[in-house]
């Protein structure tokens, strides 16, 4: 994936497409975040871990080469599976928060709810961001790198989100068992040296 990622960059320097330029470079770069998480902050990111955020970024760059135009259900399955992960983000943290400190608990079903509103609020604000870049981008007589095409393509795009949400949800938080557990320990470890650094003042 990372090697088509490539390609697909210099896909669009030869067609002198911005749009595919940068979709693809950031694509390839959160191709790496995964690595550098596990080996810096000690997180483990295992092979359906990492499979599933270069999936999510990978069928985003692919898009920007026609499917997004010419398949009809690409938008909504790449909408999904990008907050799927959003999803995965927030359950993570906020279920580390919940071990780490005592005097927090949250309910399972809390949880189910969260992080649909949580993904539900992040879509919100990536419309408004890709509405605002396409608006800068006809004012600057640019070609935008995201495009908006509609309130009926935005609230679409809002309802496969909410999918990609239930998916994480009722399925994702299984497989983050070890992610929440690293987490909570990082937490745990801070929270001891600022402890150590208090007595030693």
């Amino acid at each position: 994936m990372e090697l088509s990622l490539v390609g697909i960059f210099f896909v669009g320097v030869d067609r002198g497409n911005l749009g595919i330029m940068v979709n693809a470079g950031i694509a390839f770069a959160i191709t790496h975040v995964p690595a550098v998480i596990e080996r810096d902050y000690h997180i483990p990111m295992d092979a359906g871990l990492t499979l599933w955020i270069t999936t999510a970024v990978f069928l985003h760059a692919v898009g920007t080469l026609g499917p997004y135009q010419n398949v009809w259900w690409w938008d909504h399955v790449t909408h999904a599976l990008s907050a799927s992960l959003v999803a995965a983000v927030g359950y993570a943290t906020v279920r580390a928060l919940d071990a780490h400190y005592d005097d927090v608990y949250l309910p399972p079903r809390f949880m189910f709810v969260f992080i649909l509103m949580f993904v539900v609020a992040f879509g919100v604000i990536w419309e408004v961001v890709e509405f605002g870049i396409s608006g800068l981008a006809v004012v600057l007589g640019a070609k935008t790198v995201l495009t908006q095409y509609g309130l009926g393509d935005t609230m679409l795009d809002l309802m496969f989100n909410t999918v990609g949400g239930l998916i994480t949800a009722i399925w994702g938080t299984a497989y983050l068992s070890d992610v929440v557990g690293a987490l909570t320990e990082r937490l745990d470890g801070q929270m001891q040296g600022a402890e150590y650094e208090r007595q030693d003042d």
